[in-house]
């Protein structure tokens, strides 16, 4: 069975974003980019492949990618039906409707009935890129926790998790130090 890895940058006081969703206070450092591409290369959209010489890298941890409206919406804004090429994508939203991309799948279902058939496949992980209200609605579901926690606080904006009072735990089974002050840090269930 696949598991589900909610993959994301956070701020110290748990932000995914700012208030008007933009990702501007995250600004990753050199030496950190290098680490992501050599741990993480799926997770760098096509854009920035090339440049960081790993566009022809195979995936290593996950072959699907699913998302909410908020988070694929600056993909398209920037001229890019599909970020992550090299992924299966899965788009959850009530009103985008269809996507002229092969690689691109638009559910307005059950993230949770999809996720758990997702799980059922075989093949690497399924990466969970965002948002806060996704998040939430899958927390039941997400069996690991990988937080790029950057060293800035931005007070409010798109948290974390989204949802009602339900504290759940998890074990902290690493954490890295990175170039720029980031720490990242993996959880299980």
């Amino acid at each position: 069975m696949r598991e589900l890895t909610y993959y994301v940058a956070s701020t110290l006081d748990g932000f995914i974003a700012a208030p008007d969703g933009s990702f501007d206070a995250f600004a990753p450092d050199p030496q950190f980019l290098q680490y992501m591409a050599a741990e993480f290369p799926e997770t760098l959209p096509v854009h920035a492949r090339g440049p960081l010489g790993i566009a022809e890298v195979p995936n290593k941890h996950f072959d699907t990618v699913v998302m909410g409206r908020k988070t694929y919406d600056p993909a398209v804004e920037a001229g890019l039906t599909s970020a992550y090429p090299h992924l299966r994508q899965y788009v959850f939203s009530r009103t985008l409707g269809h996507v002229d991309d092969a690689s691109v799948t638009v559910v307005a279902g059950n993230p949770v009935d999809t996720v758990r058939e997702l799980k059922k496949e075989n093949g690497l992980g399924i990466w969970l890129c965002g948002g806060g209200e996704l998040a939430g609605q899958l927390a039941p579901e997400i069996d690991r926790l990988i937080v790029k926690v950057n060293p800035v606080v931005i007070g409010s904006g798109t948290p974390l998790f989204t949802h009602d009072y339900q504290p759940r735990s998890w074990s902290l089974v690493d954490a890295t130090p990175q170039a720029g002050g980031v720490a990242v840090l993996q959880y299980e269930r």
